[in-house]
């Protein structure tokens, strides 16, 4: 068991988090080493922790590019919420303490406690509310801190509707150098780092964020339009109000390419347009699209934002182009100076000849 508390450790603690989601850049990104780490860190300080997974992790193999990968390591105490069927796998003794109800293309989800230490095979709820639910039940069971392990094109997890503080893996596997690694991961958390809005157009927005739907305020915070519709229909029903005095919108749900282009078109003519959406999850578009949004005046704003409590990096590879991990290491804190950088492995490894230095 590790004998130190890393840094990233010491991030997660300060920051009083119970709900931690950890997502990759892409696969093998170190995701699953960055979850073992906090996992191991978390039963070394005795702290009782529980874990889940968007989709399905701990497997041998990664079942997108069949390369082997790294299993979860869980520990004495450690709280599972996971399918059923994964457990028949399970290289660790476990016992059973609750139903969840929920379904899975793998059977129910169900909390066991480990007995020992050892690998797991991972596979949880892929809707945002059902994951609402286990994170609720394993808290009921005892978890202080849940972690929650993400998956491939897949960041609703990371949404601060579910998870209070996020951990971001990158690396050499995102490929095309180091260069292009910090450009795409810059870009990312430009999208997922978009600001909270302030107390005010919270407040204004809060029917849209309770009930979903879009929302048209003018520069008075009269309501032009307030209806619950799919944002797939948003762009027809913002369109409507091109020509009036509009100075808020707020989306509640995923923001794609034609509800983009037409709050691109609003916000050409209404100059200091607020756009607020739910949080960057919800954004799929582009790092340039917020800085042509930006470019016309207008403000992207979150209604609830997201708290980005570090980066983790993977030199390596398995596809070929890895990186040294040192200079890796020292590119990446000089490209994200605003935020906590750290190679968990490339730590460990120096406590360790520090210890047999000593």
């Amino acid at each position: 068991m590790t004998a130190f508390q890393s840094a990233l450790w010491q991030r997660v603690q300060a920051s009083g988090s119970t709900t931690l989601a950890v997502m990759g850049m892409t696969k093998n990104t170190g995701k699953t080493v960055a979850l073992n780490h906090l996992l191991a860190q978390a039963a070394a300080s005795r702290i009782s922790v529980g874990v889940t997974s968007i989709g399905r992790d701990g497997e041998d193999r990664d079942q997108v590019f069949f390369v082997p990968k790294p299993p979860v390591l869980v520990w004495p105490g450690t709280l599972v919420a996971t399918a059923r069927d994964t457990l028949q796998r399970a290289k660790v003794r476990w016992k059973r303490i609750d139903s969840t109800g929920i379904d899975s293309p793998m059977g129910e989800i169900l909390v066991v406690k480990v007995l020992d230490c050892g690998e797991m095979e991972i596979a949880g709820a892929s809707r945002g509310a059902d994951q609402r639910k286990i994170i609720s039940r394993l808290k009921q069971c005892g978890a202080a801190l849940v972690l929650l392990d993400g998956a491939l094109g897949r960041s609703h997890h990371a949404s601060p509707a579910i998870a209070d503080a996020v951990i971001l893996a990158t690396g050499a596997a995102i490929g095309g150098g180091m260069a292009d690694v910090m450009r795409k991961t810059r870009d990312r958390l430009a999208i997922l780092g978009i600001a909270q809005a302030d107390a005010a157009v919270r407040q204004l927005c809060d029917p849209v964020f309770a009930t979903g739907g879009v929302g048209v305020w003018d520069s008075q915070g009269k309501p032009l339009f307030l209806a619950n519709i799919p944002t797939l229909n948003g762009a027809p029903a913002l369109m409507q109000y091109a020509q009036a005095d509009i100075k808020t919108i707020a989306v509640s749900g995923a923001v794609g390419r034609s509800l983009w282009r037409a709050l691109l078109t609003l916000a050409s003519s209404k100059p200091g347009l607020s756009v607020v959406v739910n949080d960057g999850t919800k954004l799929f578009v582009e790092a340039a699209d917020l800085a042509a949004m930006r470019g016309l005046g207008a403000r992207l704003l979150a209604y609830r934002g997201i708290h980005m409590i570090g980066i983790t990096l993977n030199p390596f590879s398995p596809l070929g182009g890895s990186f040294i991990a040192h200079e890796f290491l020292l590119a990446a804190r000089q490209a994200f100076g605003d935020y906590s950088v750290s190679d968990v492995l490339l730590e460990q490894q120096a406590k360790d000849q520090l210890q047999e230095m000593t």
